[in-house]
């Protein structure tokens, strides 16, 4: 368990660094009213990691601790966003369209609300 604990936080502070390095790169240079770095990011890391899922079920290509490094740490580091796109994707592949369309709701509305409510805590106090 520390083993794969040491192997995801390793591609967390690579995902992490390279978050901040692309985003800040993409907004210095294109100037818009979108927040385009963090989608980039967000798409980038979507893509990543339906490559590396696809690598992995094709045959084993990636072994166990290589799969944990690059989605859960280095795609996980970069954007979350990557790991809830993928996680709907087997929904979907599984036909549970409930589910999708429940934990598509959950997860923005639910969100939305939670950084107004953590927002509103700090300005009552």
């Amino acid at each position: 368990m520390l083993k794969m604990l040491l192997i995801v936080s390793a591609g967390s502070f690579v995902g992490g660094g390279l978050r901040f390095l692309v985003t800040r790169f993409i907004q210095n240079r294109i100037e818009m009213s979108l927040p385009l770095g963090t989608l980039v990011v967000n798409l980038v890391g979507c893509l990543l990691i339906g490559l590396f899922f696809g690598l992995y079920e094709r045959g084993n290509l990636l072994d166990n601790n290589l799969r944990l490094f690059l989605t859960v740490g280095i795609c996980g580091g970069f954007t979350t966003f990557s790991t809830f796109a993928s996680e709907n994707v087997q929904l979907l592949r599984d036909a549970n369209i409930f589910n999708v369309a429940l934990y598509v709701s959950i997860t923005l509305v639910g969100g939305f609300l939670a950084v107004w409510l953590g927002q509103a805590i700090i300005k009552s106090i």
